[in-house]
């Protein structure tokens, strides 16, 4: 027996399904959101803030330590762990909050429960030991990802961690192990270091951080190990077992084997899609290595029911889920939307230093059978990073030689995932060499280093 039924059901309320519901509230639907644990989903309470929040504390700590470069002095600098993990808790549940009340505001119906798909405009939802049907005229699935298991090395949340784990530590380790180079693996790796632990960083593939251009790759790989931190690629843990309060682990690099002590070791190798015990097998929704198959508007092969966010498979963004959201349910509404250009999604790391970066990578330019123009301008030439102390790094930009256009861009620097955005904003209006030519940057700002890094690119560079 349907209990209410609503024009749009959305299983998940992380940053894909709270911004649907908004959005759908705005044009007049009636709206019901699903959400089995914490208002904002992973990204909010487990992810992108609080790790942005405690690494925050990282940074500070940092610059603390190299006060005298500013003609400051500072005493007795420390850190206390539990105010830092306090502080990321404190972020994550007034931003919960704060989801709790623009839902709400736009009345939408807030269900805390497990949403089951029965059909596609039917679902089951376990509230408490009761369960209640809702129907919907669409139903947008929007459950997320979570940490990807490897096997063999189960995370236990003692001696093995998982990004979970690695947010809610009692005590800083001795010795870390960082099992994968992405984006969460070189955040952590970032934020453990500033607080001592000895970083240890293994990639099963080539090189670390494989998404990004081989040049930011390469310049990150040369500040952690100024840091100390070691970093092992092309590896793979072979065995490993514990010995009182250590893990023996055996590394195989190129097939030279060697054996680490580690205290604890951090999973960070990729996510996987939640499209368990939801309801997709009994729809016969299509699923591809653990992700829902959608088309280019996010449709499932089944009539009305859509997938957005991480579930539906890369990037696993959160703003490319809540652009998929407003996409969706305008679409829903029969409002002319248009489908989602992943080489203008940016991604942004937040290690030290930090990473941004949209479009090709050169390499990636190259191989697609572009004759391309590559301008380079590091911000050790930029007087604003002069000016705080912070001059590593650099910004890239690539054109086609022929038309001008901007296919990528990438930077690694101070603050470079404020700076991303003038580079997604000229891919989203088809920008070309010319615009950043004929563009006035302020001065002094780290935004020079845009201006400069495109007239590099035609060997018009004016400070370097």
């Amino acid at each position: 027996m349907v209990n209410e039924k609503y024009d749009l059901v959305i299983l998940g309320s992380g940053p894909g399904g709270y911004v649907a519901a908004i959005r759908a509230a705005q044009l007049g639907m009636s709206v019901a959101i699903i959400e089995k644990e914490h208002l904002g989903g992973i990204c909010l309470n487990w992810g992108c803030i609080p790790t942005k929040t405690m690494l925050k504390s990282a940074e500070v700590l940092s610059t603390l330590k190299r006060s005298e470069d500013y003609g400051v002095s500072a005493e007795n600098i420390g850190f206390d762990l539990e105010k830092i993990v306090t502080r990321s808790k404190r972020i994550a549940d007034q931003l919960s909050s704060g989801v709790k009340h623009l839902l709400s505001k736009n009345k939408i119906k807030t269900i805390i429960g497990v949403g089951f798909l029965k059909n596609q405009n039917l679902v089951e939802v376990l509230v408490g030991k009761q369960t209640k049907e809702i129907g919907a005229n669409n139903i947008i699935i929007a459950t997320g990802a979570r940490a990807r298991d490897l096997e063999g090395i189960e995370c236990d949340g003692d001696f093995v961690w998982n990004y979970k784990h690695a947010l809610r530590p009692n005590r800083v380790p001795k010795k870390m192990l960082i099992v994968g180079s992405g984006a969460i693996g070189v955040e952590f790796a970032s934020f453990y270091k500033s607080l001592g632990c000895d970083i240890t960083i293994i990639e099963l593939f080539e090189r670390i951080l494989q998404n990004e251009d081989r040049d930011i790759a390469a310049h990150i790989k040369k500040e952690f190990e100024k840091k100390g931190i070691k970093i092992f690629e092309d590896t793979k843990i072979t065995s490993f077992r514990k010995e009182k309060d250590e893990l023996v682990v055996e590394l195989n690099t190129r097939d030279k084997l060697q054996v680490e002590m580690f205290d604890k070791i951090i999973v960070a190798a990729g996510i996987v899609g939640n499209i368990e015990n939801i309801g997709l097998e009994s729809l016969g929704i299509k699923t591809k290595n653990n992700h829902i198959v959608t088309t280019e508007f996010c449709e499932t092969n089944i009539q009305n029911v859509y997938a957005i966010g991480d579930v539906a498979g890369a990037p696993w963004l959160a703003h490319k889920a809540s652009h998929e959201g407003v996409m969706v349910v305008e679409k829903i509404a029969g409002i002319n939307v248009h489908p989602l250009k992943v080489s203008n999604i940016a991604g942004c790391t937040f290690c030290e230093p930090q990473i941004a970066s949209v479009g090709l990578t050169e390499d990636k330019a190259r191989e697609n059978g572009y004759n391309v123009r590559v301008g380079k301008f590091p911000f050790v030439a930029n007087g604003k990073a002069l000016a705080i102390g912070d001059t590593g790094g650099f910004a890239k930009t690539i054109f086609d030689l022929n038309t001008g256009e901007l296919l990528g861009a990438h930077l690694v620097g101070p603050d470079v995932t404020e700076l991303i955005h003038s580079f997604v904003l000229s891919k989203q209006l088809e920008g070309t060499d010319e615009d950043f030519f004929e563009t006035i940057f302020p001065h002094p700002t780290l935004s020079e280093a845009i201006h400069e890094s495109a007239l590099n690119s035609s060997d018009r560079t004016i400070h370097f």
